[in-house]
């Protein structure tokens, strides 16, 4: 009932006060150990969510701290190319054990599970959000500090899974410059308020291109919105990425780890 005061001394529903709320929790492997679990989402597709989740975990393991990286985007999994992964998962018997990259980041992504990386999910919705769960209980996640979940567009079937099942710290939203993202943002916020999943951060990708000769700054898209955005919803933490082709560059090659000059380092320490 959405009028429900909890209060079943005073509620006339036969049998209300008996029901017990469905567990949607899922339970990591016994070998598991995860301390903070943070999710990357954004309102549609193509603004740069895999990018960010890639930089985010660049800069946590630079910092020192164990991490790990769920592909939860079950239909378009790109985590493995941006960090240059194609090896299968393998298994111990108690679980699966994570791709590594060369910064020691643990990765389970579906593509590491597909025999040809090209082959399509064609997957209705309760299959994707039950890998997901698979992801986070038969995955041998060892000692992971931070566990950063790149999360499919939209507020679907696995967004759902992951807010009721998944431990979140908190979520970063992924946006664009343009007008209209101010409502995708809103749809995003208002699930995870729904949910009750604090928003810690957003970031405005494609915000500007830094001149190479003078420096100064341009913006294609208009001002920024971020800031504006930030306040309204009370997101605490912001960051803009410039448009650099050298970052598609890196990810298109799998050397994510490479770019030296990570700009959500600022933002990631802000976050952890």
């Amino acid at each position: 009932m959405t009028d429900c005061d909890r209060d079943c001394s005073s509620c006339g529903v036969k049998g209300c006060g008996e029901r017990q709320e469905p567990d949607f929790k899922a339970y990591l492997n016994e070998k598991s150990s995860v301390k903070k679990v943070f999710g990357v989402v954004s309102g549609k597709g193509g603004v740069g969510k895999s990018l960010v989740t890639g930089l985010l975990a660049c800069a946590s393991a630079k910092a020192g701290l164990k991490t790990a990286v769920m592909d939860a985007d079950i239909t378009g999994p790109s985590i493995p190319t941006a960090f240059g992964l194609k090896e299968q998962l393998t298994s111990d018997g108690s679980g699966l054990i994570p791709a590594k990259t060369g910064l020691g980041i643990d990765v389970v992504s579906l593509n590491l599970l597909l025999e040809d990386q090209t082959d399509p999910v064609v997957w209705r919705g309760p299959m994707l959000g039950g890998v997901v769960k698979q992801f986070w209980s038969e995955v041998i996640w060892e000692d992971e500090d931070v566990m950063f979940i790149d999360m499919p567009p939209g507020t679907g079937d696995v967004a759902l899974t992951i807010f009721q099942s998944l431990p979140l710290e908190g979520i970063v939203v992924v946006t664009s410059p343009q007008e209209l993202v101010g409502l995708i943002v809103e749809k995003a916020v208002k699930m995870a308020n729904l949910m009750r999943i604090p928003v810690i951060g957003l970031v405005e990708n494609l915000s500007y291109i830094k001149c190479p000769d003078c420096g100064s700054i341009i913006r294609p898209f208009g001002e920024s919105h971020i800031k504006k955005l930030a306040l309204q919803y009370g997101i605490p933490h912001t960051a803009e990425m410039p448009i650099d082709p050298s970052l598609a560059k890196a990810v298109d090659a799998g050397r994510i780890e490479e770019i030296a000059d990570n700009p959500l380092e600022q933002f990631a320490k802000e976050i952890l």
